[in-house]
């Protein structure tokens, strides 16, 4: 496992399912959450799928399976592809109290094995800030590429470039030159939930962040063809770009 994926496997593994339970309740409590309406669930992301049923998909760091068990419910065939044990761990106890079924592979997805998992999904899914984890974009593309079917879609979403120079979402994130190519330690995403004391010895993730043109050649660049792209208000400041969604498929 590379370096950085491992130190941020570590931050990942510090007491997120405690967090999880705290945020979202029990598994069970979240099943039942889940279960009530799958569709509203997925938020904005429920407009780009056609159909769930039988639909083969990998969600892409999909963390407590607040995404994945939604699809599941809905019919899909969902695997997440996540490096934290304790995110699998949570995410698979609602699965189970959801009745959802859902294979969870716990590990650096940059060593997925594609002997296995190549051309297995219609659908590779990810939202929520997710790029900023891998510091190779052309090469975590590329193994999104290798997951999909011939014909299958990349739905990828996640926070604006824009907020590269400003913290539109409210997430206290570290900000810097928009064209800043700089690996840098940035907090583990709900780590501004805890007291100053706890925050300030949570171990840090390894990250860089991107251009739009660093994105959308990238995936480009990967043999994969840009159907769309669409950008999202900010959640904290809605005149501001806070996220973004890019539509893209493997071709036949």
């Amino acid at each position: 496992m590379r370096e950085y994926s491992q130190q941020n496997k570590t931050a990942w593994e510090n007491s997120a399912y405690d967090f999880w339970m705290k945020q979202n309740g029990s598994p069970e409590q979240f099943a039942e959450t889940l279960r009530k309406d799958p569709i509203k669930m997925l938020r904005k992301y429920a407009a780009y799928f056609d159909t769930y049923k039988g639909l083969r998909v990998a969600n892409i760091c999909g963390s407590c399976g607040k995404k994945a068990i939604p699809l599941a419910l809905l019919g899909a065939e969902v695997t997440v592809f996540d490096i934290s044990e304790e995110n699998r761990r949570y995410a698979l106890e609602t699965a189970a109290a959801a009745g959802a079924p859902l294979t969870y592979q716990a590990g650096d997805v940059l060593e997925t094995d594609l002997a296995v998992y190549g051309g297995q999904f219609d659908v590779v899914f990810m939202e929520g800030g997710v790029l900023h984890y891998f510091h190779d974009l052309p090469e975590f593309l590329q193994i999104m590429y290798g997951l999909l079917k011939v014909g299958g879609r990349l739905i990828l979403s996640d926070f604006h470039p824009f907020t590269k120079m400003e913290d539109a979402l409210g997430l206290e994130t570290h900000t810097m030159s928009y064209f800043s190519t700089d690996v840098f330690e940035g907090e583990m995403a709900h780590a501004r939930f805890y007291p100053e004391e706890i925050r300030r010895k949570m171990p840090t993730c390894s990250l860089r962040r991107y251009t739009i043109s660093e994105i959308l050649n990238g995936i480009m660049g990967s043999g994969l063809v840009l159907e769309r792209f669409d950008e999202h208000p900010a959640w904290a400041d809605p005149t501001k770009p806070g996220e973004f969604t890019a539509i893209a498929r493997k071709p036949r």
